[in-house]
């Protein structure tokens, strides 16, 4: 299935919560995100590190197919914990593009700081 619109996957993956919980309380459900967010990073990291341990860099189809199930996991996890605040997810992918393009211009792209 092809999802070319943030809001239109952020919408669809809203009955695959078990919890579904909204507001701006942090609920366990939402502590139960971030802890799955790290989890799933972690495993995407987990794949790059066996790569370059096991093949000397070489990224194969295979590999790929396998990070792409991983990043899709972690982007559930972003899009549930937007969700959780209400914010769209296509202003989330806004305010970053805003974020780095400001960066760019004042060339500070590289560097240290959330607020550079």
């Amino acid at each position: 299935m092809k999802i070319t619109k943030f809001d239109d996957y952020q919408e669809k993956i809203i009955k695959t919560d078990a919890y579904r919980h909204t507001g701006n309380v942090l609920h366990p459900a939402m502590l139960e995100k971030i802890m799955g967010l790290t989890g799933e990073a972690g495993e995407v990291s987990d794949k790059f590190k066996k790569i370059i341990r096991d093949k000397g860099g070489m990224i194969s189809k295979e590999d790929r197919e396998e990070i792409a199930k991983e990043l899709g996991d972690t982007l559930w996890y972003i899009s549930s914990i937007a969700r959780y605040l209400d914010i769209p997810l296509s202003e989330v992918a806004g305010k970053n593009v805003e974020k780095l393009y400001s960066r760019m211009k004042r060339g500070v792209l590289a560097g240290d700081g959330d607020n550079r």
